[in-house]
């Protein structure tokens, strides 16, 4: 260990120019977040969606950019240890008072593992745990915003604070008739309130900013009332004169989690304090991962870091091996997993197929690709990781073969410490949420006779199919094994291979035999562009059980059909941006307020 002294000027100047990219960075990326707000009052909804896949990229530019200035300005790469381990002495000294303090030692790792390269489990010179502590971290200045605000409404005067709560977002569109939506709200809220006696210190607390994604602004926040909390999300959106309305109230936990889902796209939000939001949205949802909320907030790497902390917390405290996960085997890529631990691990396979007319730079851009768009909550988020080095004794003789035999080129298995213990280390990896392959489920719910389960995820899957078109993704291999099934049952995509934006598809009927050759053929005998889709020949593949070709044909025969594609394409070349709900239509207020209206006259008629 170097002497902990703080006597060189270089080193300084290498964290100041460290702490300066990073402060640059999230400049930047409180920027764009907050512009998010102009972009809803005016409905730029493809404008909010080029921001959301531009977001993203911003942490690798400002990294590039302080690894440049860091090898121009310093020659860091030629520094000796020593500086580096002041410069990080520095660095922790310039975190006090800092409002983002555990995003910039992030940023430190990023950059130093970039210059020094090395993997940061085997570097000194990182941090490896946080050294400044985020607890109780908030803006202290007068004139700043908190981080959430607390309202003290009466029963008697609850509806006129929930206009007063929406009022203090100051959006710049009007309202449809907001007292009339704070009464919906209200109504939701009755069936828990009416009973319940006001303690003294019923309150409610709401985030100060609004959380926008796609064409939705989201009020997030939670009532308290004695020992009681109940979290609740109010879903802003246009409404069909162009005007704001509430859609829906969301109550609880579980509701709150589909809305963060890990297949969902991340939120845009103003946030001085990410640590204090963080913070406030554990207690929303306890059962989130840290990790997973700065993810949802678009601080991915930050949520990468957290991960692999937990990841590694729990390798300490577990003892079981990774193994090849069960289910079919992929074409594309290996699959395995630790039992103990709820993500499977994904590595793309040195060669594939005949049939698998692709390359691995290809199955990088597709991944890519859904980093980038809308997963409308069908598409599972994923974390790219590279020379991630797992203890060899952990690993199944059986996985290890079979990386050897169709990965070699991502495996190394060495003793890299010399210490005796042997590591085995994977070039390039992607770590998905664990889910029950939805081929699996359907085997399982037919074998145990469980009709309403098998119709269940038969309309799930045609569901999530249905909001990857709207989200203009066509996912290429329709096949059950490509779909999982999460703990709440929403179906959800994550083979990506073969994925394509709808829009560059050519959906087309299979033509009618010109001959009785043609029609007694076992091949293809018309010809095939490569981006050419026959929607009918998808049955065969998909409808060979009895039962689950019933519940299909009554809920999605549409999907044989290349109209259906072919409109969907159509509408959104023409630029329409569609609406996919991270909620059950039947909950929001304007179908169910019309579905009384509708049911007024008929009861009046009886």
């Amino acid at each position: 260990m170097f002497p902990q002294r703080l006597d060189s000027p270089l080193a300084y100047a290498i964290a100041k120019a460290m702490l300066d990219g990073f402060n640059r960075h999230y400049q930047l990326f409180r920027a764009e977040s907050a512009r998010a707000k102009h972009r809803f009052e005016t409905a730029d909804w493809h404008g909010q969606q080029r921001a959301q896949r531009e977001r993203i990229e911003f942490y690798d530019l400002r990294a590039r950019e302080a690894v440049q200035r860091l090898e121009k300005e310093f020659k860091a790469g030629e520094q000796p240890m020593e500086v580096w381990h002041q410069a990080k002495l520095h660095y922790i000294g310039l975190l006090i008072d800092h409002h983002q303090p555990e995003l910039a030692e992030t940023f430190f790792n990023t950059v130093t593992t970039r210059i020094l390269h090395r993997t940061y489990f085997h570097n000194d010179f990182i941090f490896v745990r946080p050294a400044v502590s985020t607890e109780y971290l908030e803006n202290d200045e007068p004139a700043a915003t908190p981080t959430y605000r607390s309202y003290y409404p009466t029963r008697e005067n609850l509806r006129d604070e929930l206009v007063r709560i929406v009022d203090n977002f100051r959006l710049n569109r009007p309202f449809e008739d907001l007292p009339r939506d704070a009464g919906y709200v209200l109504e939701a809220l009755g069936a828990r309130l009416a009973q319940a006696k006001l303690r003294a210190n019923f309150q409610v607390q709401v985030l100060s900013s609004l959380f926008y994604r796609n064409k939705g602004a989201y009020l997030v926040g939670k009532i308290i009332n004695g020992y009681t909390e109940l979290p609740f999300a109010l879903p802003i959106l246009h409404g069909a004169n162009g005007k704001l309305v509430i859609d829906t109230c969301l109550f609880g936990e579980d509701e709150l989690l589909m809305l963060f889902s890990f297949a969902r796209a991340y939120f845009m939000v103003d946030m001085e304090i990410p640590a204090a939001t963080v913070q406030f949205l554990r207690t929303l949802m306890p059962r989130k991962p840290r990790g997973e909320l700065y993810s949802a907030l678009g601080l991915a790497k930050q949520g990468k870091t957290l991960f692999y902390r937990d990841f590694l917390y729990h390798l300490r405290h577990s003892s079981d091996r990774f193994r090849v996960a069960p289910g079919i085997k992929g074409m594309v890529m290996l699959v395995f997993d630790l039992p103990s631990f709820p993500y499977v691990f994904k590595v793309i396979r040195d060669h594939f197929p005949a049939q698998k007319d692709t390359t691995r730079e290809q199955v990088q851009r597709k991944y890519l690709l859904v980093k980038q768009h809308d997963r409308v909550g069908r598409m599972a988020d994923t974390l790219e990781y590279r020379d991630v080095a797992f203890a060899r004794d952990r690993f199944d003789e059986d996985l290890l073969e079979e990386i050897r035999r169709f990965a070699p080129s991502q495996l190394e298995v060495s003793d890299r410490d010399g210490d005796g213990h042997e590591e085995v280390i994977i070039r390039h990896l992607y770590i998905e949420r664990r889910m029950i392959p939805l081929n699996l489920f359907l085997q399982e719910a037919i074998e145990a006779g469980a009709i309403e389960q098998v119709e269940h995820a038969v309309i799930e899957y045609g569901n999530a199919i249905k909001d990857l078109v709207a989200a203009n993704i066509f996912p290429g291999d329709m096949l059950w094994k490509n779909f999982g099934v999460t703990r709440n049952g929403k179906v959800v995509f994550y083979d990506y291979d073969e994925i394509e934006y709808l829009t560059d598809c050519n959906f087309r009927q299979v033509p009618a035999p010109r001959t009785e050759e043609e029609e007694l053929s076992g091949e293809v005998w018309y010809p095939v562009g490569p981006r050419d889709v026959f929607p009918e020949t998808f049955g065969p593949f998909l409808l060979g059980n009895p039962a689950v070709r019933e519940v299909f044909m009554k809920h999605h025969a549409d999907l044989l059909d290349p109209a259906f594609w072919q409109g969907h394409k159509e509408r959104i070349l023409a630029g329409h941006v569609h609406d996919v709900f991270p909620y059950d239509q039947d909950k929001r207020f304007g179908r169910r307020q019309r579905a009384a209206a509708q049911r007024v006259p008929e009861e009046a008629q009886a």
